[in-house]
């Protein structure tokens, strides 16, 4: 997602994006609601100036529409918002915007901190792809990027070893390879059914060892789009991604620890921390989600998550059924890492 113009006025405006990606206009689908208002660029049909024809000839124009309908279609590449026309021509009619991957578009709204912070994150994302599945087999390779609401192919590599790549199999991990280096992610799972899978890991151990840190090699009968929903259904992607983030998250609260012990640049408990966060002193703020769920109903955390944001540190919000989280779950569930001690 790129963010083309920001104008708010505290958490109410216009916020103007061009979607890079199917993901973007995935995140789009949740980000745009009933009432808000959208501008785009579209065809609308229009009578024809010769008054002896009664045939429309499609125009394009820009219009703005009050929300009351946002789809998502995977399959025809699309965000179809639907609403009636406020600005531009034809007011007061219903139209649907079809939204596509680099068509610009401006939403005008109320925005929450939720909304604001999703849309900075797929800004990130669009940068890069958190998972590439791979999945290969002789001569045949098709990698995906996982998305949120699926997987997308990215490129195909086609090739027979008598003739496209010299007669050698090596040629052909080569190229696999270069098309991988292009890319840049934090984990990687090759798949297939064969050796090929293994061999290719062998191949990128020799060549690329810092690549072949964040692979982990799965067996499916498949490879494409049939290998990839092998790969979604059996949890690997899940254990990978959550094993990675559970081990940040214990970076997280093993220097939390370790500041208590040592007696500096940590606050835990509500008053501690609120006292930091008025010092602009937060460096990272550690909520457990059962707290988080509990305290929305006492007072604002929301607004004090954004505050914190809004000062330049980070927010983690941790599950209390895993180890890290249950720590910060007992020192009061809200727990900070300073950048500076405080009084």
């Amino acid at each position: 997602m790129q963010i083309v113009e920001e104008n708010l006025r505290g958490n109410e405006g216009e916020i103007k994006v061009i979607p890079e990606t199917l993901e973007d206009l995935w995140h789009l689908k949740f980000l745009i609601e009933k009432g808000d208002v959208v501008f785009s660029v579209t065809k609308r049909a229009m009578q024809s100036d010769d008054k002896l024809r009664s045939d429309k000839e499609l125009v394009v124009v820009r219009i703005g529409v009050e929300v009351e309908r946002v789809e998502f279609h995977k399959f025809a590449n699309r965000l179809r918002i639907t609403g009636r026309i406020i600005a531009g021509i034809d007011a007061s009619s219903f139209h649907t915007l079809n939204v596509t991957v680099g068509r610009e578009l401006s939403i005008v709204k109320k925005w929450k901190p939720e909304q604001i912070e999703r849309l900075k994150k797929a800004v990130e994302q669009s940068k890069r792809p958190e998972v590439v599945i791979l999945t290969i087999e002789e001569g045949e390779a098709i990698a995906g990027v996982l998305r949120e609401w699926g997987v997308e192919e990215i490129f195909e590599e086609r090739g027979s070893y008598s003739k496209d790549y010299d007669g050698t199999r090596e040629e052909f991990f080569a190229h696999v390879l270069g098309k991988l280096k292009t890319l840049n992610f934090r984990f990687l799972v090759i798949a297939g059914p064969g050796f090929a899978k293994k061999d290719f890991y062998e191949f990128i151990v020799s060549r690329a060892p810092d690549l072949a840190e964040k692979a982990v090699v799965v067996d499916t009968s498949s490879i494409g789009t049939r290998g990839f929903v092998e790969v979604v259904r059996r949890g690997t992607i899940e254990r990978l991604v959550g094993e990675i983030r559970l081990a940040e998250e214990a970076e997280l609260v093993e220097k939390l620890l370790e500041g208590i012990a040592k007696g500096e640049k940590v606050a835990y408990g509500i008053e501690s921390v609120q006292k930091a966060k008025e010092y602009g002193a937060i460096e990272t703020l550690l909520v457990s989600d059962d707290y988080l769920l509990r305290e929305r109903e006492k007072w604002d955390i929301d607004a004090f998550m954004e505050e914190v944001r809004r000062m330049g540190g980070k927010v983690a919000i941790l599950s209390s059924e895993f180890e890290p989280g249950e720590i910060v779950s007992k020192l009061g569930g809200i727990c900070a890492l300073l950048r500076f001690e405080i009084e």
